[in-house]
């Protein structure tokens, strides 16, 4: 590299990536995974499967109505993987669910908290 006046080398300045461009990442997950699952509307992603000790990357999806919805053990650790690797910022260690609808994720427990007194 040229050296400046100051006998010292220019250095590039970090790149900064912009927040707005997160957001069509996030909506089009959704669109595939509510392709990928017809009749879903929340898919539920944790690192822990119910019957396992080890950490592996499980979903569960939800009709509007809160019934599960049947997946295969691909689609299912598909659907986990896409949103963990969409989501890097996320403790896996709790349950999250994705809104297919909206693309938003929150934690599990707030979707079951208790909202003026009922569930």
């Amino acid at each position: 590299m040229p050296e400046s006046q100051s006998g010292r080398a220019h250095t590039a300045r970090p790149v900064r990536v912009l927040a707005p461009a997160i957001g069509p990442r996030r909506r089009r997950l959704a669109a595939l995974l509510a392709d990928m699952v017809s009749g879903a509307r929340t898919i539920r992603v944790s690192q822990r499967e119910p019957d396992r000790t080890w950490p592996s990357p499980y979903a569960r999806a939800y009709d509007v109505r809160g019934s599960l919805v049947a997946l295969n053990r691909a689609q299912g650790r598909t659907a986990a993987r896409w949103v963990m690797r969409v989501h890097p910022e996320v403790n896996w260690n709790e349950a999250y669910e994705l809104d297919l609808a909206t693309g938003v994720l929150r934690p599990a427990a707030e979707a079951y908290a208790v909202v003026d007194g009922r569930r």
